[in-house]
């Protein structure tokens, strides 16, 4: 296998207490309240407060954090804009 960068996705919640991540391509900001990260399936935030990352494997895209969990979002890549939005480019 060697450097071979994980193709898949996935994200692990435990107990709003930790986060699990595989498919991360970079960390792009992070903070105690937030972490934006850049994955297979487009960026992703994770909101909360003392937030820690304990791991990141660039190497294998496994990125692992600590804190109070209040959310994880999605960001649309753009790829699936609406009809209207498409018209107006």
């Amino acid at each position: 296998m060697g450097d071979e960068i994980v193709k898949g996705h996935t994200v692990i919640l435990d107990s709003r207490k930790a986060i699990e991540m595989s498919g991360v391509k970079e960390v792009l900001s992070f903070d105690d309240e937030t972490i934006l990260v850049d994955t297979v399936m487009g960026k992703i935030t994770v909101k909360g407060e003392e937030l820690h990352i304990k791991n990141f494997s660039n190497e294998i895209g496994d990125l692992g954090a600590v804190g109070k969990i209040h959310g994880v979002i999605y960001h649309n890549s753009g790829e699936n804009r609406g009809f209207i939005s498409r018209l107006l480019k």
